[in-house]
């Protein structure tokens, strides 16, 4: 999901348009959401039941457009496409790499602050616009402590581990994000280190595990899912539910530059593979058990099938090109899409089903346009903040040192270098950055040298 910056010859069509067809499918899901009100989620009652309370949800839905009722029916499941997130990013940093020694310590930095600064910049500037509608239109302004918390570092929890980014729905899901930025580099060492067969058993079993734990033991329930259970959807708010989704990425990835593994895989195979995958985890997202299962087998399953399909549009040259244009600006959309669903639902919509069916094509547009706005505004935005940083940093470091100055050396005086007696000013220069700072050629009869006036003191001090 997150825009690598790879040159466009380095990054793959079809990927760049699984990206954001999933975050497509992710809107969808949520406009569909807010528009019926939760009118269905999957619940653990068994695949009748659950196709029996879809088919009624759907049928319900007072939607006119051809576009809406062909979407209706797949929108309720835009959930799983999270997950088809995950195991790409697990196959997107593997490439990032490019088979090069993996530093740990640039790789965090640069990793956290490409994450960062798109969430930052779409909180900074969206918080004015938000407020201003609100005032403009009579509704609800924006949480004060909501917009603190967007604009400093999007990982605060309340004492009920509740994620307090609460501007967005989706952004829940930065800490999932940030979470599998730093597992990597220790992932990337197992896999050089165990094989990618042997970390990827280890991590299913994993898992497999936590999975149990968190259904049977701690009592919870998939984020996609509204039932009532003791500790809700956190316990699968975290990494671990979805560890081996990201290691399957990996593993792939690391086949991929290798020439091996799906990703060389002939159509038939690729779908004698992906579909049995697929259906087998949407049967299980219906039962208490098969909660341990799905999320595993789903993005698998998708991500297999979505290939073959992205492959072959990608075929044709201006596909692929649009793919590659577009793709790379899918975080932001993500980022996007709940402000401008939720907006548009409240201030537009307003359950008329008519406008509805005008808005949905526009708020697919709408949130791709804003994303290509966001990813251009972003590096002006960060070398903005970064320059009032140095400023900063300067006034607090450098300027007070240079108003301390009681002496000023003339040429011709005796001056100690360094604690070095001995020494004589040739030459004064004033150098001009943001205050005055001066410059001193000085020689102590055989060697001449530049040097910082702190180096300097008057011939009466000598170290001892």
């Amino acid at each position: 999901m997150v825009n690598q910056r790879a040159d466009r010859s380095q990054r793959l069509a079809w990927l760049e348009g699984i990206r954001i067809f999933a975050v497509a499918m992710l809107l969808l899901y949520h406009a569909q959401l807010r528009f019926t009100g939760y009118a269905y989620t999957p619940q653990p009652t068994g695949l009748e039941d659950n196709l029996r309370q879809l088919f009624a949800a759907t049928e319900e839905l007072p939607l006119r457009g051809v576009l809406t009722q062909l979407l209706s029916l797949p929108s309720w499941f835009g959930f799983q496409f999270i997950d088809v997130f995950v195991l790409i990013s697990g196959f997107s940093l593997v490439l990032s790499l490019k088979g090069k020694l993996l530093q740990v310590g640039s790789f965090l930095q640069q990793r956290f602050l490409r994450l960062l600064w798109p969430f930052w910049t779409i909180a900074w500037l969206s918080y004015p616009v938000l407020w201003a509608i609100a005032v403009a239109t009579g509704t609800n302004q924006p949480n004060p402590w909501y917009m603190f918390v967007g604009i400093s570092f999007p990982l605060v929890y309340d004492s009920n581990g509740q994620l307090l980014i609460g501007t967005s729905g989706p952004w829940w899901l930065m800490s999932l994000i940030l979470s599998f930025a730093v597992l990597f580099p220790f992932l990337w060492m197992l896999m050089r280190r165990w094989g990618a067969m042997n970390l990827l058993v280890v991590s299913v079993l994993l898992t497999v595990t936590y999975r149990t734990l968190a259904v049977y033991v701690f009592g919870g329930h998939p984020t996609y899912v509204v039932w009532d259970s003791p500790a809700g959807w956190h316990p699968f708010a975290l990494f671990l539910p979805k560890f081996s989704t990201f290691v399957i990425g990996m593993a792939v990835g690391q086949a991929y530059l290798r020439h091996q593994g799906p990703i060389y895989w002939d159509t038939q195979r690729v779908l004698t593979v992906g579909i049995p995958a697929y259906v087998s985890g949407f049967i299980c997202q219906f039962y208490l058990w098969g909660w341990i299962w799905a999320d595993l087998l789903l993005p698998v399953g998708l991500c297999l099938c979505l290939m073959v399909v992205f492959r072959a549009l990608a075929s044709l040259s201006w596909v692929a090109s649009l793919l590659l244009a577009i793709g790379g600006h899918s975080y932001s959309y993500f980022l996007l899409h709940g402000l401008v669903t939720d907006r548009t639902l409240e201030l537009f919509v307003q359950g008329s089903s008519r406008r509805y069916d005008l808005s949905l094509p526009l708020i697919l547009v709408g949130t791709l346009i804003l994303a290509i706005l966001v990813d251009y505004t972003g590096p002006l935005i960060r070398r903005i903040v970064l320059g009032l940083l140095r400023d900063v940093d300067y006034v607090l470091s450098i300027a007070p040192t240079l108003h301390r100055r009681v002496w000023d050396p003339q040429v011709g005086d005796q001056v100690c270098y360094q604690g070095e007696a001995g020494w004589t000013v040739l030459k004064v220069e004033k150098l001009l950055d943001e205050q005055e700072f001066f410059v001193y050629q000085v020689s102590d009869g055989q060697r001449s040298l530049w040097v910082n006036e702190d180096d300097l003191e008057p011939a009466g001090k000598r170290s001892r």
